[in-house]
């Protein structure tokens, strides 16, 4: 779970200010998220997990990847299949090695450092909402994967009333004041829930997925909707 403003121009979407903003809490990271998502970020990676193994891949890149989670699930569903890390975060680099993570590198995920084609699947959990340019880190991704590999997205949305109603006041008020007693970092999470909201969920997701190169791009809510999973594949030539 990766960690807005109000407004999709809002400066908290700077990259070097993010990167601080994880690497402040980095050490508490997996712990916060878990308890913020009554222990939900298990189900979700491994559902993305399992759906990853259904496209038999020889190489995946986990962009965004933070402690690590999300990459280690994969390569527990995929055995056979050489899982890399990539992320910009020293600090969340350094928790994923001490959980066991062993292909990581430092990285921007609108610049990576792969030569193009060189993946059969890339996925990304809960960070492609922080990117500097949404648009910007797809089209990177399809960049590195081969012509007809998978892309995987998950990451947090909104869910439809009633759910709503109740959904809102918790990400807005609740989850920081919780969140900041466990990390020190309450603005870390009000950023949180403020990037939630200007995020694109659904097919609108999906449409900005297809714009940059992808195909039959696929979105499934997770948990009552408050997640979805997206996947789509990059066009073949």
């Amino acid at each position: 779970m990766n960690i807005g403003a109000s407004t999709p121009e809002a400066p908290t979407r700077n990259g070097p200010a993010v990167k601080a903003m994880f690497g402040r809490i980095a050490q508490r990271y997996r712990l916060t998220n878990t308890l913020l998502s009554g222990g939900m970020d298990h189900l979700w990676r491994r559902r993305a997990a399992e759906t990853v193994r259904k496209w038999q891949p020889e190489r995946v890149l986990d962009v965004a990847t933070g402690s690590g989670d999300l990459a280690r699930a994969i390569e527990r569903a995929c055995p056979e299949a050489e899982v890399t890390g990539a992320d910009f975060s020293p600090e969340m680099l350094s928790v994923a090695r001490q959980l066991g993570s062993r292909r990581l590198i430092e990285a921007d995920a609108l610049a990576l450092p792969f030569e193009s084609g060189v993946f059969d699947a890339v996925t990304v959990a809960f960070g492609l909402r922080n990117m500097e340019s949404w648009e910007g880190g797809l089209k990177e991704m399809g960049r590195v994967l081969r012509p007809g590999g998978h892309l995987l997205v998950l990451d947090f949305s909104i869910p439809g009333p009633p759910l709503r109603w109740v959904y809102l006041p918790y990400l807005h008020h609740i989850l920081p004041k919780l969140a900041g007693w466990l990390t020190g970092e309450a603005d870390a999470y009000q950023y949180l829930g403020d990037s939630i909201e200007i995020f694109p969920q659904g097919r609108a997701l999906c449409e900005r997925i297809e714009s940059v190169g992808f195909r039959n791009s696929r979105h499934q809510p997770l948990s009552m909707e408050i997640v979805m999973l997206y996947s789509a594949e990059r066009h073949p030539n």
